[in-house]
């Protein structure tokens, strides 16, 4: 049975993928909104886990 949480990630991790794509083709490398790095943020934001500890679960199994 799968848990709501590895949807929740798996559905999380595929918007993030998307942003990142849409915000390349619109903005390119330019500043992005907030005054973040823009397309450079979002890039290191693909590998931030929402739940390690499901991750550190499965690992120990």
């Amino acid at each position: 049975m799968k848990s709501w949480s590895v949807d929740f990630e798996y559905a999380f991790r595929q918007w993030r993928f998307r942003h990142v794509t849409t915000g390349e083709r619109i903005i390119g490398f330019k500043t992005g909104t907030g005054g973040t790095a823009g397309v450079a943020y979002l890039r290191r934001m693909l590998d931030v886990v929402l739940f390690p500890e499901l991750w550190q679960v499965r690992t120990a199994m």
